[in-house]
């Protein structure tokens, strides 16, 4: 593949894309992405990707960005009593080992599969 430039990047009319393109930080202020409309309270709301951004990198593909168009962004839906009750319950799960049953009172890392006292016995006898 042929290495891409900043000004292969810029293509507001989207001609060689298929939909405008502009390099790193120089999009216009009409268009966000997900992470800037979920700041300001937004989310897509079902419409497509409106334009992207491209940062060039030397020895790979380069990073692109989807941005959608503020006008049609919704705002983002509250949560009801049941998703936050649901959250919750998932959150203690995560917590719960699976070897001893209790509440670690942390996130059990999942490289480790229970809770520290579990995963490593021999260490907390000599503590």
């Amino acid at each position: 593949m042929k290495r891409l430039t900043l000004a292969d990047c810029f293509d507001p009319a989207g001609e060689r894309f298929g939909i405008p393109t502009f390099p790193w930080r120089c999009a216009p202020d009409e268009y966000a992405t997900r992470r800037q409309l979920r700041g300001r309270g937004l989310r897509p709301g079902g419409q497509e990707v409106a334009a992207q951004i491209l940062r060039p990198r030397r020895r790979r593909e380069p990073l692109t960005a989807y941005l959608y168009r503020i006008d049609l962004a919704r705002p983002v839906r509250l949560m009801t009593p049941a998703r936050w009750a649901a959250l919750a319950k998932a959150n203690a799960a995560r917590r719960r080992c699976p070897e001893c049953g209790r509440d670690a009172g942390y996130v059990i890392p999942s490289s480790l599969g229970a809770c520290v006292t579990c995963a490593f016995p021999e260490e907390q006898r000599a503590a």
